[in-house]
């Protein structure tokens, strides 16, 4: 029977293991929740920035209906907002801080209709036809949009994107190597077991058996205790950023902790088998090396 100070150096050798695992679990976690934010905000920008259709002075009010309802009836369309020529001069006046109807005396503005399209629809090619389509109309005189900050909007986007992932590849490959030294120090403890069960007649997948369902249960523990902990960040962080970060998001959420199990598995069984492979090898005047 091991001493006591054996089983509690065993104890903190394990206990060491499982934290450093839940870290680099916890890590990949807020990589994906980044990710994630970050698709969310650009959509959430995306679907702010529309185009304005201008209409004609004779449009009628029941044709201004219908065209709406056709807008809001199409698959790229988010919402639609009917602005009249009172309200054009009420929001211009109020930007303006001056009343310019009663200077000029009389409403140059035309009443119009806000559109704001799904995030996969804004970008310059998609308005474009749009834009095209709309013309056509007779009650539409033109339609307005913000061509440069819309290619911006996008253009940055994608550099974020682009960044985020190479960042994400960077990590997962550290926390790869990370998990591997952790899980390779803990069987390397277990080395003199591994040859004396060699010695006694034991198969090899008979002693990787035990040692590689161990390092896996590890995993799972760790990426437990990692969604614990990310769960608990995500519901302190949603209060100041609810537009971007919510625990309501249960879909993209939920794929996220499994992906964090899946990782904490796969990471855990690979890096174990290696090891144990690795000391099954060796011979017994190399243990010691």
């Amino acid at each position: 029977m091991a001493s006591k100070s054996t089983q509690k150096r065993i104890f903190t050798s394990h206990l060491t293991s499982i934290i450093s695992i839940t870290l680099v679990i916890f890590l990949l976690g807020v990589v994906g929740i980044l990710l994630m934010s970050a698709n969310k905000l650009s959509t959430y920008v995306k679907e702010n920035i529309g185009f304005s259709i201008i209409l004609n002075e004779d449009a009628r009010e029941m044709e201004v209906k219908r065209l709406q309802k056709y807008l809001d009836a199409t698959e790229y369309v988010k919402s639609t907002r009917y602005i009249t020529k009172s309200e054009a001069a009420e929001e211009l006046q109020e930007t303006l801080g001056e009343d310019f109807v009663d200077f000029l005396g009389y409403n140059p503005l035309l009443a119009s209709i806000e559109v704001k399209l799904y995030a996969a629809y804004t970008n310059t090619e998609s308005i474009e036809a749009i834009k095209k389509e709309f013309l056509a109309n007779s009650q539409i005189k033109e339609v307005v949009y913000e061509k440069d900050l819309i290619y911006l909007v996008n253009e940055n986007v994608n550099k974020i994107s682009l960044v985020l992932l190479a960042f994400a590849a960077l990590l997962l490959i550290i926390s790869s190597a990370l998990i591997n030294n952790t899980i390779r120090l803990g069987i390397y403890a277990k080395r003199f077991t591994i040859n004396t069960m060699k010695l006694v007649g034991a198969t090899n997948s008979f002693i990787r058996r035990p040692l590689v369902a161990r390092s896996i249960m590890d995993g799972v523990l760790s990426s437990l205790i990692a969604i614990l902990i990310m769960t608990g960040a995500l519901y302190s962080l949603q209060k100041q950023f609810d537009n971007i970060i919510s625990l309501q998001d249960f879909n993209m959420i939920s794929a996220i902790f499994v992906l964090m199990i899946l990782l904490g598995i796969l990471l855990t069984n690979v890096s174990a088998f290696f090891a144990v492979n690795r000391y099954l090898r060796m011979k017994k005047d190399e243990l010691y090396a």
